[in-house]
């Protein structure tokens, strides 16, 4: 009865139609046997309907919640719904291994849905987060059967994300680290612990070495955490069989893709529509305003990939304007339309500028800027794209711009709106005392009244010999941040924050060389930021629809 109340109050929020079949049959717990012996935990919701195609959904957070909400409703729709926990997850065989099993295990899932009467010869697959890996680790070997997928906040490998710039995502690693394992403790201790604000999870992300953060946020030592911490080098064969975009101009089913400005896999699920784009695929694309865990993305993921089913699961044609639709924030924002990522744009240096100048002139004579980094004291992160929606997102980024381990370079204010839709990257020369360090970029929108609104960020770690260091020492660093999709109003001011780091979202640089997971020594060093002709460090923006000149009043 709560079931069927909540799949109702549902389709009236979210605007859904009618349900198809008003009666659904659940079969809870099904054993399904693959390769190695494991049984893998799967419950059935069938509607009442002849011939119907089936959604497949594999999860290790269970099959409550959400998900069993989503399984009422695609039911309702019309399809059979499958959603199977992973192994070792929720009552499945086996010991839950990222990335390793999802091949095998999808595979031989499909193989037992089509030993089933109710089998119609053709199934979709539906899913956020991990529940979209699985989806690409099968994608490529289902022949014709895949008609769909629907593909939220996720990504075809996790390799790039998990080392974003070469430095390690150790927010989002640890983080789902202790989530996984809070899955296996009791819903009164869980609560208990998330009302205490997870203070073990706290002392663990400040903690080192990180080869013992994960015995101090969950008590038990996690393989998978270990593992990632050694082999994080970009030529470890341990990523090779983890990630599955080596085949993805091979995948024919149509992908619907759902993601966020914020999300922390925008960059890899971007860089998967390119892919299929290039293999002359035809995918959708929406990118809201949302992080990896808000509400919002939820009930959007509903109703496009529900449509994206009927479409092309069920043969039900949903009408729709334009295969991309972006949402821009900022002043006078809002959805818009496009034919394809990225739009045409011009891209437009906007140079720093002694003095915590930005403007698109080229750089005057001046002398560097400089700032003291100190690990045991690490420029800490603030918003932004991370796994826990509450502390995620754009949020006003004045306390970590009082720092004096951060630098901030700011635009006059404009006098008409600047909009920037696409890639961004930074390009910042740095002298360093130190061989090893992180340059954190960050762009931000100051409004009238001065708070400093983040947008897009990225973050690389330097090393010998990864890039070319000229006769005086400086080290050009390309910075890639993550795309974005933002409207500067006028009176607003542009902002670049350039930093040595933002812990604990990326490990802290301690400076020294030593081993991801071992390091213990902290080295503090000074770093000099250059501006000049000679070293033109520059922000690069895809500006739309408006020249940068014009924008700015005179200073």
């Amino acid at each position: 009865m709560l079931d069927r109340l909540a799949t109702r109050l549902a389709t009236a929020v979210l605007r859904l139609p009618a349900a198809r079949s008003r009666r659904v049959t659940v079969t809870r717990d099904i054993p399904v046997r693959v390769r190695d012996g494991v049984t893998l935990r799967t419950d059935h919701y069938a509607p009442d309907l002849p011939a119907a195609p089936t959604v497949l959904i594999r999860t290790p957070y269970g099959r409550g919640g959400p998900v069993r909400l989503l399984g009422r409703l695609a039911a309702e729709r019309g399809f059979h719904v499958v959603i199977q926990s992973c192994r070792g997850t929720y009552g499945s065989g086996g010991e839950f291994a990222p990335l390793v099993h999802e091949r095998d295990d999808g595979l031989d899932t499909v193989e037992w849905l089509r030993r089933q009467r109710w089998w119609s010869g053709a199934f979709g697959m539906f899913g956020a987060s991990y529940q979209g890996f699985v989806q690409w680790a099968v994608a490529a070997e289902t022949a014709d059967e895949l008609r769909a997928m629907v593909a939220v906040v996720t990504a075809s490998g996790t390799r790039d994300s998990t080392y974003a710039g070469e430095s390690f995502a150790l927010d989002t690693v640890l983080t789902w680290a202790e989530l996984l394992q809070a899955q296996t403790v009791p819903w009164l201790a869980r609560q208990w612990e998330l009302k205490r604000g997870q203070p073990r999870l706290a002392a663990a992300l400040a903690h080192l070495p990180l080869a013992e953060a994960d015995r101090i946020a969950t008590g038990v030592t996690v393989p998978f955490f270990q593992e990632w911490l050694r082999h994080h080098t970009p030529d470890a064969d341990y990523w090779r069989s983890r990630v599955f975009g080596d085949r993805i101009a091979e995948v024919r089913a149509p992908v619907a893709m759902i993601s966020g400005w914020h999300d922390i896999f925008l960059p890899a699920q971007l860089d998967d529509y390119a892919a299929l784009r290039a293999a002359g695929a035809h995918p959708r694309l929406t990118v809201g305003p949302w992080t990896h865990g808000s509400p919002g993305l939820f009930a959007a993921a509903l109703r496009d990939g529900l449509d994206w089913l009927d479409e092309h699961l069920a043969g039900r044609p949903v009408a729709r304007a334009a295969p991309v639709r972006v949402h821009v924030g900022g002043a006078g924002g809002g959805w818009r339309d496009l034919p394809d990522w990225p739009p045409p744009a011009a891209s437009t240096r906007w140079h720093l500028h002694a003095g915590g100048g930005l403007a698109p002139d080229p750089p005057a004579p001046s002398v560097p800027d400089s700032i003291w980094y100190d690990p045991t004291d690490p420029t800490p992160s603030l918003g932004g794209p991370l796994l826990v929606a509450q502390r995620a997102g754009a949020v006003d980024n004045r306390p970590v711009e009082a720092r004096p381990d951060v630098l901030t370079y700011t635009s006059p204010p404009l006098d008409a709106p600047v909009e920037v839709i696409g890639p961004v990257h930074a390009e910042i020369h740095v002298r360093s005392e130190l061989s090893y360090l992180d340059v954190f970029v960050r762009l931000c929108d100051v409004d009238r009244r001065g708070r400093s609104w983040n947008v897009c960020d990225g973050l690389v770690r330097v090393a010998p010999g990864r890039f070319p260091t000229g006769p005086s020492g400086v080290v050009r660093v390309p910075v890639t941040l993550w795309p974005t999709a933002h409207r500067f109003g006028p009176g607003h001011r542009l902002r670049v924050q350039v930093s040595g780091g933002a812990h604990p979202r990326y490990a802290r640089n301690p400076g020294t060389g030593e081993p991801l997971g071992t390091a213990v020594t902290l080295r503090a060093g000074r770093r000099e930021i250059l501006h000049d002709p000679e070293h033109p460090s520059a922000l690069v923006l895809p500006l739309v629809g408006v020249g940068p000149q014009s924008s700015l009043s005179s200073r």
